[in-house]
C-alpha cells in the first residue's frame, strides 16, 4: 500500500473527486490519481449493489486482452494491402496497460495478478480461399513488427488439427482453413481487477456508496453539485466535487447530457446487446486453450467478431463462443427500457436520423441476428466445432454496448464509430468515457488522455510519477525495441505470465 492512508480526506459533502460507476474505467482513474494526489479526496458512486456488475463482469465481456495479436477487425484489407497502423496503435496502449497494473502489484495495490490475468494464446483463424489469402498477407505485415513478435503461421492441415483439435475435428479434410497465432496473449477478468482496485481504494478512504445513482449533475460555480439518490430507501443527498468523471458504461451519455456541457451537444448512441453460448462440458472446456477470432459477418459491429474463447474466471477454466448481437433500447444490461428514447435530444435527432439511415447494413445484420434461434446459433459454432453438441452448451446473456454516433459537419450529419470517444468540458472539470472495444484493455491509456485533457496545468509536476508507474508513457515502443523488450520482460515478470 501507499503511506497515502493517514492522509487521506473524510469525504462529506464535499469532495475533490467524484467518480460515477463502479466498473474498471473509474476505479483505474481513481487509483492513478490516488499515486499522483494521494490528498485528494475520491467517492464513488454505483447505482447496483456491487462493483463491476455491467460491462466489467467477466461474463459480460470477451475478457481479451486487447492487443490487436488475434482481432483482424483492427488489421482491415485497404485495396488489397494490410493496413495495420490501428493494430499498432492498440498494442502500444494495451503495453501501457501491462506496465500500470505491474506498477501498482508492485506497490501492493493489486494484490495476486492471477486473479485477473493469465497467459492464453492469441489466434486468427481463416477459412475459405479468401480468409486464408488475407491472413496471410496479415501475418506479413505484422510478423516481422518489433510489437508482434513470434507470431507464426500455418496452413498445414495436421499442424491445425494438433494445435485446435476441437476445431479440425469433424471437419471436411478439403476445407481451406490457416491460422495465426501469439502463445502470449492474455486472458483479463476485469471484474476482479477492479474489485481489487477498489478494495485498496476503501483501504486508503474512498467512500464508495453502492445503490446510489446519481440522478442529477448541474454546474455549482467551480464545482459540479450531484444529487444522488439512493435506490432502496428514495433518500437524497446532495454532494459537490472539484472534478467528475463519468465511467458509467452506457449511462455515461445521459450523465453528461444531464450535466449540459456543450461538448456532449450532437451525441448519441445505439445500444447493442449481446449473448454467448457457454460450454457446459469440463471435458470439452479442457481441450481447448486459445481465444480464437475469425472474420465478422458483413455489416458486424466489432464487438460481434465471432470467436471461439478460452476464459479463466475465478480460478475456473471456460469457453465461450459468440458473441451472438442482438438489441433493446437499454443502455445497461439493468437499465430502463426508455435509456434510448430518453437520450434522444433536440442536439442530437439529426446524427441518429443520418446514421439510421447510412447504417442500414448494421441494422439488417442486427434483424438477422435477432431471428437466429437456438439450433442457428448452434450452426454458427459449427462454423468453427464441426462437433458441437447442443446439450454441450447453453445461452447466456452477455452484456450491454452502446457505440457512439458522433455528429460531423454536413450533410451526414452523423457518424456511427466503434471505439472509445473520451468527452470533456473546456475547463477540464468534468469528463466521461463513451463507446465500448477496446475498452477496458486500453483503461490507463485512456485515463492518462484524462489526465491530458482535464489536469493539464499539473502534468509536468505529475511526470517523474507517471513515468515511474508507465515508463513507456510519451515514447513509441514501436520505435524503441530495447524497452519494449525490457518492458515486456519486466511485465511479464510482475504480472506472471512466465
Amino acid at each position: 500500500m501507499s503511506d497515502s492512508t493517514t492522509n487521506a480526506k473524510i469525504v462529506s459533502d464535499e469532495v475533490d473527486v467524484a467518480l460515477i460507476g463502479a466498473g474498471v474505467m473509474s476505479a483505474t482513474l481513481g487509483a492513478m490519481l490516488r499515486t499522483l494526489e494521494p490528498n485528494w479526496s475520491q467517492v464513488v458512486f454505483e447505482r447496483l449493489d456491487a462493483p463491476a456488475e455491467e460491462s466489467s463482469s467477466p461474463w459480460n465481456n470477451a475478457g481479451t486482452g486487447h492487443s490487436a495479436l488475434c482481432e483482424l477487425n483492427y488489421t482491415p484489407e485497404v485495396n488489397g494491402r494490410i493496413e495495420i497502423s490501428k493494430a499498432i496503435d492498440v498494442n502500444e496502449k494495451f503495453q501501457i496497460s501491462r506496465q500500470f497494473w505491474a506498477y501498482q502489484v508492485k506497490q501492493g495495490v493489486l494484490s495476486d495478478p492471477r486473479e485477473f490475468i493469465n497467459p492464453v494464446p492469441h489466434v486468427s483463424f481463416g477459412q475459405g480461399e479468401d480468409q486464408v489469402e488475407y491472413l496471410r498477407k496479415r501475418f506479413n505485415a505484422l510478423s516481422n513488427h518489433p510489437l508482434f513478435p513470434g507470431m507464426e503461421f500455418t496452413e498445414d492441415r495436421a499442424r491445425f488439427d494438433e494445435m485446435l483439435p476441437l476445431m479440425g475435428e469433424g471437419r471436411a479434410a478439403t476445407d481451406k482453413v490457416a491460422i495465426s497465432w501469439i502463445d502470449s496473449g492474455t486472458d483479463i477478468n476485469y471484474g476482479a481487477l477492479t474489485k481489487q482496485f477498489l478494495a485498496d481504494a476503501q483501504t486508503e478512504g474512498t467512500e464508495i456508496r453502492y445503490g446510489q445513482e446519481v440522478v442529477k449533475i448541474r454546474r455549482d460555480g467551480k464545482k459540479w453539485k450531484l444529487t444522488v439518490k439512493n435506490r432502496h430507501t428514495g433518500d437524497v443527498s446532495v454532494f459537490r466535487a472539484n472534478f467528475v468523471f463519468v465511467g458509467a458504461g452506457g449511462m455515461a451519455l445521459p450523465l453528461l447530457q444531464k450535466a449540459g456541457i456543450p461538448e456532449i451537444r450532437g451525441f448519441g448512441g445505439f445500444p447493442v446487446s449481446g449473448q454467448w453460448l457457454r460450454c457446459t462440458n469440463p471435458e470439452i472446456v479442457e481441450r481447448h486453450s486459445a481465444k480464437v477470432y475469425g472474420k465478422a459477418s458483413v455489416g458486424a459491429p466489432p464487438m460481434s467478431v465471432p470467436h471461439l474463447d478460452t476464459r479463466i474466471i475465478d480460478g475456473e477454466k471456460g469457453l465461450l463462443f459468440g458473441p451472438y448481437a442482438g438489441w433493446t433500447p437499454k443502455f445497461l444490461k439493468q437499465g430502463s427500457w426508455f435509456d434510448l428514447l430518453k437520450s434522444v435530444k433536440v442536439t442530437n435527432v439529426a446524427s441518429l436520423l443520418s446514421v439510421g439511415v447510412k447504417e442500414l447494413g448494421l441494422t439488417k445484420y442486427l434483424v438477422t441476428e435477432l431471428l437466429k434461434d437456438q439450433n442457428a446459433k448452434m450452426e454458427s459454432l459449427r462454423e468453427y466445432m464441426p462437433n458441437a453438441k447442443d446439450e454441450d452448451w447453453e445461452l447466456v446473456t452477455a452484456g450491454q454496448r452502446v457505440q457512439v454516433i458522433r455528429p460531423v459537419v454536413g450533410p451526414s450529419f452523423g457518424s456511427l464509430e466503434f471505439g472509445t470517444t473520451l468527452i470533456s468540458h473546456n475547463d477540464g472539470s468534468i469528463a466521461g468515457l463513451l463507446g465500448a472495444s477496446p475498452g477496458a484493455s486500453i483503461a490507463p491509456a485512456a485515463m492518462i488522455e484524462v489526465l491530458e485533457r482535464c489536469f493539464g496545468d499539473h502534468m509536468v509536476e505529475w511526470g517523474d510519477k507517471i513515468k515511474e508507474m508507465m515508463p513507456s508513457y510519451g515514447v513509441k515502443l514501436a520505435t524503441d525495441k530495447k524497452l519494449f523488450t525490457e518492458m515486456w520482460d519486466y511485465t511479464q515478470d510482475v504480472l506472471k505470465l512466465n
